[in-house]
């Protein structure tokens, strides 16, 4: 499901971190996937094993961290980590 260069993002359009992350990445012009566990609520179990937990949204990065709940700062400063912005 996820791919080793691309970003993941597991998400809801209900969940307003999800948007908000979901509109950081767009407006970075960053290409993701984006996951949504309303759509397909199977994947909410490939993001909890990935997380351990049970919160959104869950982003994946290409070097196979994650983060979870992200603040914009913290997909800031990991995207500028991995050079891709």
């Amino acid at each position: 499901m996820t791919s080793p260069s691309t970003i993941t993002m597991f998400g809801a359009d209900w969940c307003r971190d999800c948007v908000r992350t979901k509109r950081q990445l767009d407006s970075l012009g960053i290409q993701y996937t984006y996951v949504d566990l309303v759509a397909d609520p199977s994947a909410a179990d490939v993001a909890r094993e990935i997380s351990g937990r049970t919160n959104i949204p869950v982003v994946v990065y290409p070097d196979a961290s994650h983060h979870v709940e992200p603040s914009n700062d913290d997909v800031e400063a990991k995207l500028r980590e991995l050079s891709l912005i």
